[in-house]
């Protein structure tokens, strides 16, 4: 069985929390490697709707171990809450796992966060404000707090004395908040500790275990290629890796523990955020586009920006992930456009003299001021959410694809039509791997 890398291919919210649930049931284990409460994946399933932020997709399904890697961030409070609220509805979440040695977000964070966002003013990167920098911030400084230190009040407690230390001019503002204080903080995560102990296990041995066992393990990313804080659009980008390579280090495994590395792409473009976007529709199309879509944030609820597929930075992010399948999603959202243009280039402003750029710029001055040149191709005014093979298709939905495909140089093996759990397509030959 292999181990299957699930990523986002654009800016984010691709819908690889519905893609990860379709595969979760085959699974032995599904892990999340990086990121934090930052990232949100909502699964429709008939009239119910499930939002999570932390906790994998895969929860929902009583046989997959579901567990948090040690690359993640993790808000105890947020996780506890999350974990209480699927216990309210019915669900067994006794196939959690949470890595000991995932850090945790701690109350000055927040505070952190929120400050910063709020001195750069119009500069503003447009996080969410969870406190995910910060934290990823004292994990390089090896002054983070992880999981396991909630098990050990002596050592909680130094390791949040030595982390508030160099951070109290830039706390300043908050030096009245009972929330710094050192025992209350202390006494606060150690309860989290306890009631989150039962949960807490070396997670990496599980993965291993799983791999030589031949069973499915799938390696769920959150946030997209294009939000790396090595290979996206530096600095309006997130505090971690979402690329597939960071699964190793994430999940710990090695890359030969990774047989397949799948892109999850919208079949048009959306973003959160500030930062470059080439292709944005900052008009009534693009206001279509996302009251059509839904595309209002799982995590914020803030309005996302909305634009028309660019195939130039997907080809970009199938390249810095080794993508070996792409599963388009949303496709009826763009059902009712007479054309439907694809970015195919971009084009520069008059300071590059109006050059041509067919490959992903890696200077971010070039990127912030190109246009987008773009390839029509037709629409379909059909209504294809209820379709369940691609014969039922109109064949300008199946050119749209092959276009994709070949531009990006990735086979598409899956669509989505519709937010429902049934509402897939499997292309060609492909179908789920066996359980």
């Amino acid at each position: 069985m292999p181990g299957i890398v699930v990523v986002g291919a654009q800016w984010g919210d691709e819908g690889k929390g519905k893609i990860v649930d379709l595969l979760a049931e085959r699974a032995q284990i599904v892990a999340r490697f990086q990121g934090g409460n930052n990232a949100g994946h909502t699964i429709v399933r008939g009239d119910d709707v499930w939002k999570f932020h932390l906790i994998p997709s895969g929860i929902l399904y009583p046989g997959t171990l579901c567990m948090i890697g040690n690359g993640v961030v993790v808000d105890p409070g947020v996780l506890t809450g999350e974990l209480d609220g699927l216990r309210e509805r019915g669900v067994d979440v006794s196939n959690f796992r949470l890595s000991a040695n995932a850090h945790l977000i701690m109350p000055y964070h927040l505070m952190l966060d929120q400050a910063g966002e709020a001195r750069l003013g119009k500069l503003e990167i447009g996080t969410t404000r969870r406190g995910i920098g910060p934290c990823y911030a004292d994990k390089a400084l090896r002054l983070g707090i992880r999981v396991q230190d909630m098990l050990d009040e002596k050592i909680l407690k130094q390791k949040i004395m030595a982390a508030l230390e160099p951070k109290r001019l830039q706390l300043r503002e908050f030096e009245r908040d009972p929330a710094l204080d050192l025992q209350t903080i202390t006494e606060q995560y150690l309860l989290y500790g306890k009631r989150l102990e039962q949960f807490i296990a070396d997670t990496t041995t599980l993965i291993h275990e799983a791999l030589e066992a031949d069973q499915l393990v799938i390696f769920e990313g959150a946030q997209g290629a294009l939000l790396d804080i090595d290979h996206g659009t530096y600095p309006f980008v997130t505090s971690s890796n979402p690329i597939a390579g960071a699964a190793c280090t994430g999940a710990g495994v090695g890359p030969k523990d990774i047989d397949e590395v799948w892109g999850i792409a919208k079949a048009y473009a959306t973003r959160v955020g500030s930062g470059p976007f080439p292709t944005e529709l900052d008009d009534e199309v693009g206001e279509r586009i996302r009251t059509a879509g839904g595309e209002f944030g799982t995590t914020t609820g803030r309005p996302r920006r909305t634009g028309w597929i660019d195939l130039v930075a997907l080809r970009y992010a199938a390249r810095i992930n080794g993508l070996t399948a792409l599963a388009i999603t949303k496709l009826d959202v763009l059902s009712g456009f007479e054309t439907l243009p694809l970015c195919t280039a971009y084009v520069g402003d008059d300071e590059s003299d109006g050059a041509e750029f067919t490959s992903f710029p890696y200077h971010q001055s070039v990127l912030h001021h190109v246009g987008a040149k773009y390839t029509e191709m037709p629409g379909w005014s059909e209504e294809i959410s209820a379709a369940r093979s691609e014969a039922e298709l109109p064949q300008a939905v199946t050119d749209y694809l092959n276009f994709i495909e070949e531009f990006v140089g990735v086979p598409v093996i899956m669509i989505g039509v519709g937010p429902g759990h049934d509402q897939i397509i499997w292309r060609g030959d492909n179908g789920p791997p066996a359980a």
